[in-house]
């Protein structure tokens, strides 16, 4: 850290607490903001100072972090005209949420005038990567924003520049895709070990270092094994980024089947078995209900 900087937090939900928390370890001045007042309060033992408002955790700060539900929630925010009117020249806005390209492009367009760089910056790594300091973080805006904000981000995981504006969120969506669909995948291969009598951690310690192994393979098929659906990743946003996925194809005029297939599948999850706040693991749970298999 090259000098401690003023940062603004918004949003400290299940993601944003051990982010929030991990800048304030690397010694920076925080200030947190979040809707339910009681989820941030807990964050004035590391040192954070807790704001009313948005308006009042980002006056005079020089970078301003959101990691909120969705691209509505940060608009709704950010075009209120007396936050704009706080913000300071210079200032970095970096945007964790997961959000729409789009929307992060219109969102950079809107704090042009206003002398404010715009990062959008999402993660993944789940609520482990964010408590570890260990979330990959994908980053679109300009150079020279994201190597201002290089050192504060780093205190989070590791941020990687992918590109102009919305280029963050691009990745994000190809990263849901991939999440999504391998979640399938290792569902499937849990329930064929279960009902074939084999045992499943055993199998995936024999897969460690194949082609097969990986985050998803351990983490969560321990999750399907253990029905252990407590969330680090909600099934509601899975959903919701998976629907943000299907729409960016159709804009750039592509088909997405595997995907298409697998966001139909948390639709259902979601709408029909009451799983939107299990983790996305427990799509597990929907393929066992395909199968006409209780618990």
């Amino acid at each position: 850290m090259e000098e401690t900087k003023n940062i603004a937090f918004l949003g400290t939900g299940l993601m944003g607490f051990p982010m929030a928390q991990n800048i304030l370890k690397s010694g920076y001045n925080v200030t947190v903001w979040n809707r339910s007042p009681a989820k941030a309060d807990p964050l004035l033992d590391f040192g954070a100072k807790i704001a009313a408002t948005p308006t009042e955790a980002t006056e005079g700060t020089e970078v301003i972090f959101t990691m909120l539900s969705d691209g509505a929630a940060v608009q709704e925010i950010l075009e209120r005209d007396k936050l704009k009117a706080s913000l300071a020249e210079n200032s970095i806005w970096i945007d964790m949420s997961s959000t729409k390209p789009a929307d992060a492009r219109t969102q950079a367009l809107i704090l042009k005038p206003l002398g404010v760089e715009y990062l959008d910056a999402p993660v993944s790594g789940g609520t482990a990567g964010a408590e570890s300091a260990s979330l990959a973080i994908m980053v679109g805006g300009h150079a020279t924003a994201f190597e201002a904000a290089s050192p504060v981000l780093s205190a989070m995981g590791r941020p990687v520049h992918v590109g102009p504006s919305g280029a963050g969120q691009l990745a994000k969506l190809a990263n849901q895709a991939i999440v999504g669909v391998t979640i399938g995948a290792v569902a499937e291969a849990m329930l064929m070990l279960e009902a074939g009598g084999a045992d499943p951690a055993s199998v995936r310690d024999a897969l460690r270092g194949g082609f097969a192994d990986g985050t998803i393979l351990q983490q969560h098929g321990a999750r399907m094994t253990d029905r252990n659906f407590t969330p680090g990743g909600p099934s509601k946003l899975q959903l919701k980024d998976l629907n943000n996925v299907l729409s960016e194809a159709k804009d750039l005029g592509l088909t997405l089947p595997v995907t298409e297939h697998i966001r139909d599948r948390f639709k259902y999850f979601v709408d029909q078995m009451q799983g939107e706040n299990l983790d996305h693991s427990g799509l597990y749970l929907e393929l066992k209900a395909q199968n006409e298999l209780s618990e």
